[in-house]
């Protein structure tokens, strides 16, 4: 296997390396500090056959690249956050490590690659998946979005969720009577191509769903209060009043 190893620190990509050097079926492990120079190595190395790939790095995600990427070229994502797992495999992930991962779980993911790049064996490994199993059998078509409740992985329509709310660099998605916590912030939720276009931002720190709208009443200051059809009410704020109005 040919790899291209993606990781702005410098020591975890030479840790990878050297659990790489002694894992069996490695041809050739290429190194790139971001997005930009991952792109240049794809065109420069066009025989490479997968991505190992961390998450957050400056400028463009590891999802972000991910998103870039042909569909035939598998990704392992590398990284020490669990929260963006399901979005991780949203993207058809091969597997998810999380730093530092030993050379036995590696070696796991190596496995689950081969059977994707030899799809003609059977893929053992991912026989055994368990929770990447699960996941990837839970990839959500059109209109559906992944969250967890209770420790299983759901698909949530999109049409039952009603509002976004944000805090920091977190959301939370509201579909009463549940709701559920996910590390993102609201401006790349809306613009994930999964939801794009498909919520009304209102507020820096809230999104509805049109069509849970049941009225907009005007308050001083050029703000307003639009209330949805179960009753919650959310403050529009000025700088997005027009938008709702359109």
């Amino acid at each position: 296997m040919r790899l291209l190893v993606v990781d702005d620190e410098a020591p975890a990509r030479a840790r990878l390396r050297r659990l790489l050097a002694d894992q069996p079926g490695v041809q050739w492990v290429g190194e790139a500090a971001h997005a930009d120079e991952a792109l240049e190595q794809l065109q420069r190395h066009p025989d490479i056959q997968a991505l190992i790939l961390d998450i957050q790095m400056p400028g463009q995600s590891g999802l972000d690249l991910a998103l870039q990427l042909p569909p035939q070229l598998p990704v392992i994502f590398c990284t020490a956050f669990d929260q963006h797992a399901i979005q991780a495999f949203d993207l058809h992930a091969v597997d998810y490590l999380l730093k530092p991962c030993s050379p036995e779980r590696l070696a796991t993911a190596l496995q689950r690659l081969q059977g994707r790049l030899l799809p003609a064996q059977p893929a053992h490994g991912a026989a055994r998946g368990g929770l990447i199993a699960a996941l990837q059998q839970l990839q959500p078509a059109s209109g559906h979005w992944l969250v967890q409740r209770q420790g299983r992985l759901h698909k949530l329509p999109l049409a039952e969720l009603q509002w976004v709310s944000a805090a920091d660099n977190y959301i939370e998605l509201h579909a009463p009577p549940h709701s559920y916590l996910e590390r993102r912030t609201l401006s790349a939720f809306l613009e994930h191509p999964a939801v794009a276009g498909q919520f009304l931002r209102i507020h820096r720190s809230h999104a509805v769903n049109p069509d849970h709208i049941d009225s907009i009443e005007g308050l001083p200051h050029g703000e307003a209060l639009l209330t949805l059809r179960g009753g919650q009410q959310l403050r529009v704020s000025r700088n997005y009043r027009d938008q709702v109005r359109g």
